[in-house]
């Protein structure tokens, strides 16, 4: 009898996020792929659960955030990243840096996404740059210049909004898990409808 084909999987912990000076693309992302709903809400956030310290970890680990305007013109508050946790530079790429209001401990900058990282990580320190924009998070992507992209998946449909990652007409951008034995391995959501009674 032969022997059945071994099967692995990823594990859902990819463990700790480490502040190694990684340029890291970071979102909740909804399941059909949404960072934000339309207008760039964020309401449907509320009431989510996230593993212990999961917050802290990420404050802990990021030296320097880069964002773009539209995201900025939405929530124009560098105190409020993680939920004020954390603290440090932030930077936001615009096209027109002389129409927006000057911001504490926010640099304004007109230049291509590859520049802005470069700058972003020398703030930085030798912590994590992370990159809180879908748009410069592709453009950084097609680059090489994005060394994780981290996601916690929420179990919410938004089915419009702003998608994590927008690119019609190109080709499948092929990813490794950073967790578990087999780095090609799917992985495994299992989800229902909450009823209205099931509040």
């Amino acid at each position: 009898m032969e022997n059945p084909p071994t099967v692995r999987t990823a594990s859902a912990d990819p463990g700790p996020q480490t502040a190694a000076g990684k340029v890291l693309w970071h979102f909740t992302v909804s399941l059909d792929g949404f960072v934000a709903g339309p207008g760039h809400a964020m309401d449907w956030m509320t009431g989510l659960s996230f593993r212990p310290g999961l917050v802290e970890e990420y404050a802990g680990t990021t030296g320097a955030v880069l964002g773009g305007r539209d995201g900025w013109d939405a929530f124009p508050d560098a105190g409020g990243i993680y939920g004020g946790a954390w603290q440090g530079p932030v930077f936001v790429l615009t096209h027109h840096p002389e129409d927006v209001r000057p911001a504490p401990g926010v640099t304004f900058l007109n230049c291509d996404a590859a520049e802005a990282v470069r700058i972003a990580l020398t703030a930085a320190d030798g912590k994590n740059v992370e990159v809180l924009s879908p748009t410069i998070g592709r453009q950084l992507l097609e680059r090489g210049l994005i060394d994780e992209i981290d996601l916690h998946i929420a179990p919410v449909l938004l089915g419009d909004g702003i998608r994590l990652f927008d690119n019609p007409g190109g080709v499948p951008v092929r990813l490794e898990l950073l967790n578990g034995d087999d780095r090609t391995a799917t992985l495994d959501v299992r989800c229902r409808p909450v009823t209205a009674d099931a509040g």
